[in-house]
């Protein structure tokens, strides 16, 4: 499935908020949750909430991540290709150094559906 959304130059500004949405920090908390206990979980994310927002390439955050990148067919992945075509802008993702892999806390769909329309671009992220 090609999206119409690749036919029009992307730019890191016409698809990503510059700051996540507040919904997005409760979610990646409860994801964090199943990794760590939940004070830790907690004192993770206010460090999230503190930290700049940068970019990164979404083929790099894919490969430290070490997940596989979902299908175009995902139903969050074409949830979030129909926003882009909608000209609606996605929150960028929550970041999270693990030991050996990176921890995507919130956004994984929102980066698979980047991936999609182009892995070169740069997607906001917040990193500690």
């Amino acid at each position: 499935m090609k999206t119409s959304v690749k036919k029009n130059p992307l730019t890191r500004d016409k698809l990503w908020l510059k700051e996540p949405e507040i919904h997005d920090f409760p979610a990646a908390q409860d994801y964090l949750e199943l990794l760590y206990e939940p004070d830790k979980a907690q004192k993770i994310v206010e460090k999230l909430k503190k930290a700049p927002t940068i970019t990164k390439k979404s083929k790099d955050i894919l490969r430290a991540s070490k997940l596989a990148l979902l299908p175009e067919t995902n139903i969050h992945v074409k949830e979030n290709l129909k926003k882009v075509e909608k000209n609606k802008k996605l929150s960028p993702i929550l970041l999270v150094r693990g030991q050996n892999e990176l921890i995507i806390a919130d956004g994984y769909h929102r980066l698979c559906c980047s991936y999609y329309l182009t892995e070169d671009l740069e997607v906001p992220c917040r990193l500690i």
